[in-house]
């Protein structure tokens, strides 16, 4: 099995607001990617949430847990899609620092 894609996104906000950013920042990926993708699924456990996409005819899952002082994004990509972890690991961290920079 190979390794998951995993970002970790540095935040000086409170876990809550930290939260609730990336809670309303999905509405703005879902928006970003609502050409490629046929199905999303996501659920909330506490501070993690758990999602699985399909794009491509591949499937794609992962979470994200929101801790103190970082973000942690874990992406688990279809052999397919591998050849693309690069620049989904730049594009999850440019879209997730602006979710969370300070205000």
């Amino acid at each position: 099995m190979a390794k998951p894609l995993v970002v970790r996104i540095p935040h000086e906000l409170s876990r809550g607001e930290a939260r609730a950013r990336i809670g309303n920042g999905m509405d703005g990926v879902r928006r970003q990617i609502a050409p490629f993708v046929t199905a999303i699924e996501e659920s909330w456990t506490g501070d993690r949430m758990s999602f699985r996409v399909t794009a491509l005819g591949q499937d794609v899952s992962g979470r994200i847990e929101v801790m103190d002082d970082v973000v942690e994004v874990e992406v688990e990509l279809p052999w397919m899609l591998r050849r693309l972890g690069e620049m989904l690991r730049k594009r999850i961290g440019k879209e997730g620092t602006l979710m969370l920079e300070k205000k």
